[in-house]
């Protein structure tokens, strides 16, 4: 959380924010607002990419991280800062086609990095977040 007199939460490991469970755009936003450097560009385009994507998302902070979910469904993706990258989950994301790039020990868990440097294919990634959102997601809570 904070320290004293400074607003800004506390970072944890790879830069990620340290910000208090809550339900509602608010939580996420600060989790945003408090994401370091050229990795608050794109939470700001991820959340703004969700939103155009699947009408009337539930958006929440759990674990430190932004999740996004379809009421009576559950959590389909969250995201989380690392040093070198923002990592993307999609939480049934063994079901996407075509597949995102990274694996997970996870059976159904599939993963984006983003890095500093990368074009981001917003085509791709907004058909995963619609793919997501339509399947059974995960109720984690």
């Amino acid at each position: 959380m904070t320290k004293g007199n400074d607003p800004k939460p506390k970072r944890l490991s790879g830069g990620n924010p340290q910000i208090p469970k809550g339900d509602g755009d608010g939580p996420v936003q600060a989790y945003i607002d408090a994401m370091p450097g050229w990795k608050r560009e794109v939470g700001r385009r991820l959340d703004a990419l969700v939103e155009q994507t699947v009408p009337n998302v539930r958006k929440a902070v759990r674990w430190n991280s932004p999740f996004y979910g379809v009421a009576g469904k559950g959590w389909f993706l969250s995201y989380h800062c690392f040093t070198n990258y923002v990592k993307v989950t999609f939480l049934n994301g063994a079901s996407l086609r075509p597949l995102p790039p990274v694996a997970s020990k996870h059976q159904t868990v599939r993963y984006l990095h983003i890095h500093e440097d990368d074009r981001i294919d917003e085509e791709r990634l907004a058909s995963w977040i619609r793919q997501a959102a339509a399947l059974p997601g995960e109720n984690l809570f």
